[in-house]
């Protein structure tokens, strides 16, 4: 009896320090993640480049993600991590040269600082309670299929109530997908660092250009 109590306890420390080490090599991966993002951005405005077209946007995206996906468990995956999160950092300079130009450029950084204060917030939220947010799965998957149905409704009908009603509609999708995936890897279900690394970047990025059309839109 007393040896099966200590190997559930060594299970458990083991489990622990797991769960610790992927959670740590995440928020690493991703700090460099968004810094890398953020040169390519950077990059993109300073040479001042075009905007990438729907198909280039969505071959380099689901390509590259598949990619990442595919490559999750070998060292080549963090190399198509980069490859992922710069390509996401180049589409967003033509939109922060869009902004800027327009004499928006306080709108960026209020964009930015409240991406900032949503991810903190809901990662300290799950970091401190250790809930289980494994609920949300349902009702991410509900979002998923409305913003689907809006996305492509917008390449139809092009009138800004629409627009707003989809990036509103992102902010609480990538909310509640920052949750759930800090959720995931603090109860285990999520063991690989750079999966969860990919699917919160793609939370934060959708985060940030979402209310950078709401901040956008109220102050034109």
């Amino acid at each position: 009896m007393q040896q099966r109590i200590v190997t559930d306890v060594r299970r458990t420390e083991e489990s622990v320090l797991a769960t610790n080490k992927v959670l740590r090599n995440t928020y690493f991966l991703l700090a460099l993640s968004v810094a890398f993002s953020a040169l390519t951005a950077y990059i993109s405005m300073a040479m001042n480049l075009p905007r990438p077209g729907l198909i280039v946007l969505l071959v380099g995206f689901y390509g590259l993600l598949f990619l990442t996906h595919k490559l999750a468990n070998s060292p080549l995956g963090i190399l198509s991590t980069f490859a992922f999160t710069g390509f996401l950092g180049y589409t967003i300079g033509p939109i922060l040269n869009m902004y800027i130009g327009a004499g928006l450029g306080d709108a960026i950084v209020l964009a930015f600082a409240g991406t900032a204060a949503v991810f903190f917030a809901c990662s300290a939220y799950v970091l401190t309670t250790k809930r289980d947010m494994s609920f949300l799965s349902g009702m991410l998957f509900a979002l998923f299929i409305v913003l689907v149905i809006g996305v492509i409704a917008s390449l139809f009908f092009n009138f800004q109530g629409l627009h707003l009603a989809i990036s509103a509609l992102f902010v609480l999708f990538s909310t509640g997908a920052i949750l759930y995936e800090t959720s995931n890897i603090v109860h285990g279900g999520e063991t690989n660092y750079i999966r969860a690394t990919i699917s919160i970047y793609v939370s934060l990025y959708n985060l940030f250009i979402s209310l950078l059309s709401i901040i956008g839109a109220s102050r034109d």
